[in-house]
């Protein structure tokens, strides 16, 4: 294991102001204390939540970025679990695995999990991991687990807890609303854990054809009526629809093509003042349609996102289409702001270091 180089003093970053404003400057680099990790990052993931403008503009200006793995840089007293030159992935939201929600299953309603972060943010050079991200949200990568799969633990995890809340069992059918990153990340998650058929939905080609090439089972245009589509396939809805589009006609779309007695899991939020109207009677008198909502994961979502990227059955990297510096994380939200065949980007600081 080669040695990492000591850390600079100062640390460049991009500091968020608004999606179409996001301003290249440097900082100290951050001090460590006791139980402390310095991160060198090497791969930090453009979230579909970081282009939120509604969610994210209150809290600028700020330092975005929270899917990040690297090397680790210098550790503070007491830390033995890593070392500098290890390789890691970090999360920024852990639970205190304690209170009453820790304890009933829902982690990611601990008000220590929404009080967690990272120093300044995961588009940096270098990050600081407070003691109880350390100690509960670090992950060694295996040496043949790329930078960008590790970034990638984190997000590979919130969807393996989503599928854990509806209890997605091997042959059962899922739909899938969306084939942007989410949408793919549980295509791969849903196959690698035996589901099918899975059947994915989109409205813009380029991503039909990427739901094509990670293996979906029929990819369908959400210009079809989709629900008729699979109903007349399997003669019967899915077991489980996965909402991965921030809209309220793929809600419709995944109330009308679930199965009686399937579930429908919204995985991504509205506008902060919209409102769906359920067809309440439908869900209460024909259906018995349970539906549910998944943000975030547990440390044991993570361990097993990584588990299924160290074994090859969730291939991340194939997600990877753009590649930028740290000096170019505007073009990045733009590209994602544009959709099209844009899927997971990734901002690499030692690439313009």
């Amino acid at each position: 294991m080669t040695p990492p180089m000591a850390p600079r003093s100062s640390n460049r970053v991009a500091i968020y102001h608004a999606n179409h404003d996001i301003r290249l400057r440097t900082q100290p680099t951050p001090a460590i204390g006791p139980g402390e990790v310095l991160l060198e990052v090497h791969a930090s993931g453009i979230c579909g939540s970081d282009l939120m403008e509604w969610y994210r503009r209150p809290r600028a200006p700020t330092v975005l970025g929270h899917e990040v793995a690297g090397m680790v840089a210098a550790v503070g007293d007491g830390v033995q679990q890593v070392q500098p030159g290890d390789r890691i992935v970090a999360t920024h939201h852990v639970p205190c695995l304690a209170c009453r929600y820790c304890l009933r299953g829902h982690e990611t309603a601990c008000e220590m999990l929404r009080s967690t972060s990272f120093d300044p943010g995961g588009f940096a050079e270098y990050i600081r991991l407070p003691a109880v991200n350390v100690e509960r949200g670090v992950l060694k990568l295996p040496s043949h687990v790329s930078d960008d799969a590790g970034s990638m633990v984190e997000p590979l995890g919130c969807a393996l807890r989503a599928q854990r809340k509806i209890a997605l069992q091997a042959g059962e059918s899922v739909l899938v609303v969306g084939a942007g990153v989410s949408g793919s990340l549980h295509l791969l998650a849903a196959k690698a854990k035996g589901a099918g058929p899975v059947f994915v939905t989109d409205s813009q080609p380029q991503r039909c054809r990427s739901a094509q090439r990670l293996g979906a089972d029929r990819v369908l245009d959400a210009s079809d009526d989709v629900a008729k589509r699979v109903r007349a396939e399997l003669g019967r809805g899915v077991d489980h629809v996965i909402v991965c589009a921030a809209a309220a006609p793929a809600i419709a779309v995944g109330l009308a093509a679930v199965d009686q007695g399937g579930t429908v899991c919204m995985f991504a939020p509205l506008g902060p003042e919209e409102c769906y109207p359920l067809p309440f009677n439908r869900v209460f008198w024909q259906s018995d349609v349970t539906l549910t909502s998944s943000y975030g994961s547990a440390p044991r979502d993570l361990e097993q996102a990584l588990r299924l990227i160290a074994d090859g059955r969730c291939e991340l990297d194939r997600l990877v289409t753009h590649r930028l510096p740290l000096g170019q994380t505007q073009q990045g939200f733009e590209i994602m702001l544009r959709g099209g065949d844009a899927l997971k980007v990734i901002v690499d600081p030692r690439l313009d270091a």
